[in-house]
C-alpha cells in the first residue's frame, strides 16, 4: 500500500500547513468581500437607474447628537413653512368664490348657484396653480347629485375647498408640535399645542389662568382616551384630523355659540368646569386624589361596591386613591357607554377572571351586588337567571355562553347591559322602561293639548 502513503504525503504537501480556525474564518470574510464589491460595482455599472434612485433612509439623531437634531428641526420647520405657503390664503379664497359666482350655470335652482363642467375648468385655469388641485374630473364627479343639466353647487364646492385648506392648515400646526417629527403626538405635544389655542378660542376668554392646566388636562384626555386605546402614549396626527374631536374644540372660535352647544361640548369652559367641580366635590378631604369611598358618591350614587373595587383593582391609583387624569377616564367610559373605546374600558373591569369573554359566572358575580342593594332600598330582587336570559337574549353573542367585546359592541346594546351589571340606577331604569316611555309619551300629549 505504498501508493496510499505517497498520495497523501502529495496532498499533505499540496495543501501546506493546516490553517487554524480562525484563519479560515478571515480568509472567507476575505473573499466575500472581494467577489461582493466586484459583483456590486458590476451592477452599479450595469444598471443606469442606480445612479437615480435618492436615499430614502436616514437614521434619527440620537439624543447626544445635538447638532443633527437642531438641523433636522430647522428643516422640518423650513419644509413646513414651504408648504403653508402652498395653500390659498384668504385674497385667494375671497378670488375664487368671485370667479365661481362670475361663471354659474342657470338656471338656479332656489337660491343655489350652479356650475356646469365646462365653467368648472374655465374657472380652474383662471384661478392660479394653487388651485389646480382642485378643479379635477374626480372632485366634480363626487359633487355630482342628480342635478338635469349635470352641474354641481358652487357653495358645495366652495365648502369643499375651504374644508381641504383648513385640513392642510390644521396638519401643519400639529406636526409643528411633532418633536420626534413621526407623524404622531405625545401627551405633552399635545398639551402644549392645546395650551397656545386657548387664547384664540373667544369662548375659553372667561377662563382663569390659574385653571389653564386642568382645562389642558381635560381636553387632552378625551383625544387620549378615544384614539390611544392601546394606551401607547401617542396619537397619530391623522388620526387626530380624522376625527370629530378637533372640530368640537375649535367650534369654540364662535363668538356666538348657543348655550345647548357649549353644555354638550366636552372642550367647552362650563363642560371642563362641570367636570372639575364634580372632582372637587367628591374630594371631602381635600387631599386632590378620590378614594373608593368618595369615588361611589359619583353619579346618583347607585354603582356597586364591586364594581368600584375593580376600578381601582385595573385603574392607576397612587396609594389606592386616584388621581384627576385617572378620574377623566372613569368619567369619560361612564359618559359615553355606547362608543367602542368606553365598552372596551368598562369590558376590562367586568372580565375578572381576564379571558376576554364574559360567562354566566361574570354576570352573576357583579349582579349579585345588584341585589344587594334591592334589598338595602327595600326592593324585592329580581331572579338572576332571567337577567342572564335577557342579556343573551339582547347581546346574541357568536357563542351561546360566552360575550365578547366584539358581541357588546356589534349589538349595540353594550350601553344597556354594562348599566344593568354595575349601577342600580341603571338597573331600575331597564326594568321601568315600559313606564317611563308611557310617561313620556304622557307629558308630551299635555304639552300639545295645551
Amino acid at each position: 500500500m505504498d501508493w496510499q502513503r505517497s498520495l497523501r504525503s502529495r496532498l499533505a504537501a499540496r495543501c501546506g500547513p493546516k490553517k487554524s480556525e480562525q484563519e479560515l474564518k478571515d480568509e472567507e470574510m476575505e473573499l466575500f468581500t472581494k467577489y461582493y464589491m466586484e459583483w456590486k460595482g458590476e451592477r452599479r455599472s450595469g444598471n443606469a437607474s442606480y445612479v437615480n434612485i435618492p436615499r430614502f433612509y436616514y437614521r434619527l439623531p440620537a439624543e447626544d447628537e445635538i447638532l443633527l437634531q437642531k438641523l433636522r428641526e430647522e428643516s422640518r420647520a423650513v419644509f413646513l413653512q414651504r408648504k403653508s405657503r402652498e395653500l390659498l390664503d384668504n385674497e385667494e379664497l375671497q378670488n375664487l368664490w368671485f370667479l365661481l359666482d362670475k361663471h354659474q350655470t342657470s338656471p338656479m335652482i332656489g337660491e343655489e348657484a350652479m356650475i356646469n363642467y365646462e365653467n368648472f375648468l374655465k374657472v380652474g385655469e383662471k384661478a392660479g396653480p394653487k388651485c389646480k388641485q382642485f378643479f379635477t374630473a374626480k372632485v366634480f364627479a363626487k359633487l355630482l347629485h342628480n342635478d338635469p343639466y349635470g352641474r354641481i353647487s358652487i357653495m358645495q364646492f366652495f365648502n369643499y375647498v375651504m374644508r381641504k385648506v383648513w385640513l392642510h392648515q390644521t396638519r401643519i400646526g400639529l406636526s409643528l408640535y411633532d418633536v420626534a417629527g413621526q407623524g404622531y403626538l405625545r401627551e405633552s405635544d399635545l398639551e402644549n399645542y392645546i395650551l397656545e389655542l386657548i387664547p384664540t378660542l373667544p369662548q375659553l376668554d372667561g377662563l382663569e389662568k390659574s385653571f389653564y392646566s386642568f382645562y389642558v388636562c381635560t381636553a387632552v384626555r378625551k383625544f387620549f382616551f378615544f384614539l390611544d386605546p392601546l394606551r401607547t402614549g401617542k396619537i397619530k396626527i391623522q388620526d387626530i384630523l380624522a376625527c370629530s374631536f378637533l372640530d368640537d374644540l375649535l367650534e369654540l372660535r364662535d363668538e356666538e355659540l348657543s348655550k345647548e352647544s357649549q353644555e354638550t361640548n366636552w372642550f367647552s369652559a362650563p363642560s371642563a368646569l362641570r367636570v372639575y367641580g364634580q372632582y372637587l366635590n367628591l374630594d371631602k378631604d381635600h387631599n386632590g386624589m378620590l378614594s373608593k369611598e368618595e369615588l361611589s358618591r359619583y353619579g346618583t350614587g347607585t354603582l356597586t361596591n364591586i364594581f368600584l373595587d375593580r376600578v381601582f383593582q385595573e385603574c392607576l391609583t397612587y396609594d389606592g386613591e386616584m388621581d384627576y387624569k385617572t378620574y377623566l377616564d372613569f368619567v369619560l367610559a361612564l359618559e359615553n357607554r355606547k362608543e367602542p373605546a368606553a365598552l372596551q374600558y368598562i369590558f376590562k373591569l367586568l372580565d375578572i377572571e381576564n379571558k376576554g369573554y364574559l360567562n354566566v359566572f361574570s354576570l352573576n358575580y357583579f349582579f349579585r351586588a345588584i341585589q344587594e342593594q334591592m334589598k338595602i332600598h327595600g326592593q324585592e330582587p329580581v331572579s338572576f337567571q332571567d337577567v342572564k336570559d335577557e342579556i343573551f337574549d339582547m347581546v346574541k353573542p357568536k357563542d351561546p355562553y360566552k360575550i365578547s367585546l366584539q358581541d357588546l359592541i356589534n349589538s349595540s346594546q353594550g350601553d344597556t347591559v354594562t348599566s344593568i351589571l354595575i349601577d342600580l340606577n341603571g338597573f331600575w331604569t331597564y326594568e321601568n322602561r315600559e313606564v317611563l316611555v308611557a310617561s313620556d309619551n304622557d307629558n308630551t300629549a299635555d304639552v300639545d293639548d295645551t
